[in-house]
């Protein structure tokens, strides 16, 4: 007999526990499907346990440069096995909070491979075993992975992805990353901090394409001024991987082409659905041209009572969406009728050094949306704090709608603004205009004053600039 909940979820990952949660305390029977880790992939091999790493890489730098802050450091060295070590301890401790919620919420794991096998049917799969569970409604919050290089897939030894990249075999002394999104910067950070010699590859014109070109621009010269050699508008080709190491062919934008040597090589050119062999084309599941699953805003597929998050659906691909995503299905699912999210409100953050950190509309897309716009920037190098922390690099920039106020978009880097960006996406949510932000009081002395001054500069009013 199969075992019957009022709802499956297919997936344990920030989308999809946070979906099992909130079905739980909202009185749904709720069961959970995971092939391999309670957490997904962000919180054992992505978002959680990178930040660990970069952590480490953070203060190493610090300590390397402990004479701007008039102290003294002696026989500095770092132990890449040791940082990995930290890291996945991290993971581990996050992970047994998982396991925690979802005994507290009374919700059933099932360990092992899930396929949906009909209408409100799934399969899981463990040891050679099959279990069979219906629900009335089912929520695929599968996740993604690595998408590897066309002809050089990644073998864990020279050639990695970002779950390579977190778990090292050796420190590499000379490393080649492709791609300049969120996963791919980070990586170059953090090994450009903990010693090696990187090198970033993009095809497009400018390193993180999705970010404003002010924010792009600033991050060139940063990692520049780091050490790092960035090649933009580039490409890679004639690539050969041996024992030993790296051959490529890089080609700047100019055209002129060069054999470098690597001891390794990072692939971050994107994510591919994990969409394969659950049982979709079965059900005629409706996709996009990439293969990513097509839901409305309720998170609904085109199945009856087939729900879809996270990273198998619609961009942007970041947890805190999947998380969100997974409250609105299961509210939905429970005859809530929750709010549809508003994509234009979800912050994207990039945990380089300097940090990066987003909502909204860039400038550019501002005008292509045909808004006239008012825009406003305040360097970290007049803010108290920033100085104080020897962190002067970076800058807070404003979009505002020039005829009704509205804050359209926010972009930021420098330290610690990851922690910062929360601030405008309460204020785009909230749909705030100029005239809340200027009126709103900002602590003394902290960085968070530039978020400040960026919109009093939009308007002409900064006061310390």
């Amino acid at each position: 007999m199969a075992e019957n909940y009022d709802l499956i979820v297919l997936g344990s990952g920030p989308g999809g526990y946070v979906a099992a949660i909130r079905a739980a305390q909202l009185g749904l029977k709720t069961a959970i499907v995971e092939r391999e880790t309670l957490g997904g992939i962000c919180l054992n091999w992505g978002c959680i346990p990178t930040k660990a790493l970069l952590r480490s890489a953070e203060i190493y730098h610090y300590m390397q440069h402990a004479g701007d802050y008039g102290l003294a450091a002696e026989k500095i060295s770092a132990d890449i096995a040791a940082v990995v070590k930290r890291s996945r301890g991290v993971a581990k401790q996050l992970n047994q909070g998982v396991t925690h919620l979802m005994k507290k919420n009374k919700i059933a794991v099932h360990m092992g491979e899930g396929k949906l096998t009909g209408k409100g049917k799934l399969s899981v799969t463990k040891d050679g075993k099959t279990e069979e569970l219906t629900a009335k409604n089912i929520i695929l919050a599968t996740g993604a992975r690595a998408r590897d290089l066309p002809g050089t897939p990644a073998d864990g030894k020279r050639v990695w992805t970002y779950r390579h990249a977190m778990t090292p075999p050796e420190m590499p002394s000379k490393l080649l990353v492709i791609g300049s999104g969120a996963i791919g910067i980070e990586f170059a950070s953090f090994y450009n901090d903990m010693g090696a010699d990187v090198t970033v590859v993009e095809m497009m014109d400018r390193i993180v394409p999705v970010e404003d070109a002010d924010v792009s621009a600033f991050l060139e010269k940063a990692l520049k001024k780091q050490g790092m050699t960035i090649l933009t508008g580039a490409g890679v080709s004639d690539i050969n991987v041996s024992d030993t190491g790296v051959s490529a062919k890089l080609k700047d934008k100019a055209g002129k082409e060069t054999v470098a040597e690597f001891s390794h090589m990072i692939v971050a050119i994107g994510i591919v659905p994990n969409t394969a062999d659950i049982g979709l084309k079965e059900l005629g599941v409706a996709v996009d041209d990439r293969g990513f699953l097509k839901t409305d805003a309720m998170c609904r597929t085109n199945v009856e009572g087939l729900w879809a998050i996270g990273d198998i659906t619609a961009p942007p691909w970041l947890a805190h969406k999947a998380s969100h995503e997974g409250v609105i299905a299961a509210e939905a699912i429970a005859g809530k009728h929750p709010h549809a999210m508003d994509v234009r409100n979800i912050p994207g953050c990039t945990y380089c050094h300097p940090q990066i950190a987003s909502v909204g509309l860039t400038e550019a897309k501002a005008k292509e949306a045909g808004y006239e716009v008012k825009v406003g920037m305040f360097p970290f190098i007049g803010n108290g704090k920033a100085i104080a922390l020897g962190e002067a690099e970076g800058f807070t920039k404003t979009v505002f709608d020039a005829k009704t106020g509205e804050l359209l978009g926010a972009h930021m880097i420098g330290a610690e603004v990851t922690e910062m960006i929360q601030g405008y996406t309460i204020g785009k949510t909230l749909e705030t205009t100029e005239a809340e932000l200027m009126h709103t009081v900002f602590p003394h002395p902290t960085i968070s004053e530039s978020m400040h001054e960026s919109v009093l500069a939009a308007y002409g009013r900064a006061l310390h600039i």
